[in-house]
């Protein structure tokens, strides 16, 4: 079992000057990494897990900044500022940053969401200092030159295209604008053709400022790493970037909020030319730190998590009408959605969506039967932790905790919380989300007849 430790540095030294606080936040045993963080004066926080038995590192900078931080006219900046970083520094070209990681067999990524990007590169853990320094340096020095903002456009714009060619990708956009309309929340990460073409680099460069300080950052390593090998060499890149800010600043707290889904019964159909119809059923689901998570997981694990889900057994195994039917969680801050999604030949989608509507209501009122909670319960634990398996997931599982929770809970209190849930708090989570009216999101070549039909489906 792991414990928890409250061991801090003082704040301040003898001689008045702020310090790096250190705290020692998880005791690994059994396998199970040490986790500790680290708050240097500025606000910039570290967290590594230590896993001594592993010869690979990853090394990843969390920024707490998405596209739901966007004005209409910025929609699309943060994910255009995530590929303008990797283009150059003071230090380094865009080649010479790719080259760098590429000489050491490393591999070199990142990604944005809706509120949070992050930056990472997972290497050998004898060249996670090299590692160190060219995040750290990206992350810092970023030149946002006019000339590569122009070149990096026409490659965010093939992207959009590319996921625009994906119907199966491009309907849960669909669905996140049913149901959270023209907001923050509901716009595409990617942004849009539009928003995308009139972005200049005065914008962004602003964009960047103003988010890429040290209190709304998190630096996450995992694996084979020293943690105090690991501050040291992250202050280091900082304070040579000049980039720690105000001693006396704090980090910024995880975000908050009350935000409420009213949608109810609206239906977005997009035509297009596909040979398949592909649908998202769903209504509002559950804040990420809402209590009744942990029932909603293994809700959404035995209605839709698996091949003995609900979803899969009446739709594919019995009928035969689609290849891939599931069923999601998206949790925010302040809000969450929970999908249906189906993808099947047009002539089939109302008998898709049909069984999918009634299975969502029988739930709702009957709740699932102790067998498929006892199932739900197992599968979720054991892909909790197989999911668990590499540096690179242990590194996103500390990151993104610290910043969107600001604490961390051990692997073992995870599958305490899963195993706890109760076949009666299952129920009441059905009852409370697949209780409320859908709404639905088409993309697919629909005759005017089926699309005319669609509205029945969330009356």
């Amino acid at each position: 079992m792991t414990s928890r430790s409250t061991r801090k540095t003082a704040r301040t030294s003898s001689e008045g000057r702020a310090v790096a606080r250190t705290q020692t936040l998880l005791k690994g045993e059994h396998g199970i990494g040490t986790v500790r963080r680290t708050t240097l004066p500025g606000g910039l926080r570290i967290v590594t897990e230590t896993l001594p038995s592993v010869r690979s590192a990853t090394f990843g900078i969390w920024a707490n900044v998405g596209s739901r931080d966007e004005t209409p006219t910025l929609n699309g900046a943060t994910h255009y500022l995530e590929h303008l970083l990797f283009k150059g520094t003071s230090k380094r070209s865009a080649l010479d940053i790719s080259s760098a990681i590429d000489a050491v067999g490393g591999e070199m990524n990142a990604f944005t969401a809706k509120e949070y990007t992050c930056y990472y590169a997972r290497v050998l853990d004898t060249d996670l200092p090299l590692a160190i320094d060219v995040v750290c340096d990206m992350l810092t020095g970023s030149l946002i030159d006019a000339a590569d903002v122009d070149a990096e456009r026409g490659v965010i714009l093939e992207e959009i295209a590319m996921t625009e060619d994906d119907p199966g990708d491009c309907v849960h956009d669909l669905f996140a604008h049913t149901m959270l309309g023209d907001t923050p929340l509901g716009r595409p990460v990617l942004g849009t053709v539009d928003t995308i073409n009139a972005l200049g680099r005065d914008q962004i460069a602003r964009f960047y400022k103003k988010h890429y300080d040290p209190t709304h950052l998190v630096v996450a390593a995992a694996g084979n790493v020293d943690h105090a090998k690991v501050v040291r060499q992250v202050r280091a890149a900082f304070e040579k970037a000049g980039a720690l800010g105000r001693a006396d600043a704090t980090p910024v707290a995880p975000r908050a909020g009350a935000r409420t889904i009213r949608t109810a019964g609206r239906v977005e159909l997009l035509g297009r030319k596909t040979e398949q119809a592909h649908v998202v059923l769903g209504m509002p689901g559950l804040a990420r730190t809402d209590e009744r998570r942990w029932a909603l997981g293994v809700l959404n694990t035995a209605l839709g998590g698996g091949m003995s889900s609900r979803l899969f057994q009446e739709v594919r195994e019995k009928r035969g009408l689609a290849y891939s039917v599931y069923s999601y969680t998206s949790g925010y801050a302040d809000c969450g959605l929970f999908g249906v999604y189906a993808g099947c030949r047009p002539s089939q989608v109302h008998d898709v969506l049909k069984i999918c509507r009634d299975e969502l209501d029988k739930v709702a009122s009957d709740g699932l039967t102790d067998e498929e909670i006892t199932r739900a319960v197992g599968q979720l634990s054991g892909s909790t932790v197989l999911g668990l398996e590499d540096t690179g997931a242990l590194m996103n599982r500390i990151g993104k905790s610290e910043l969107c929770w600001g604490d961390q809970m051990s692997v073992d209190d995870m599958l305490t919380r899963i195993s706890a849930v109760t076949p009666d708090e299952v129920r009441s989570v059905a009852r409370d989300v697949l209780g409320q009216r859908p709404s639905l999101s088409v993309i697919g070549p629909l005759k005017d007849k089926q699309a005319a039909k669609l509205d029945e489906v969330v009356a």
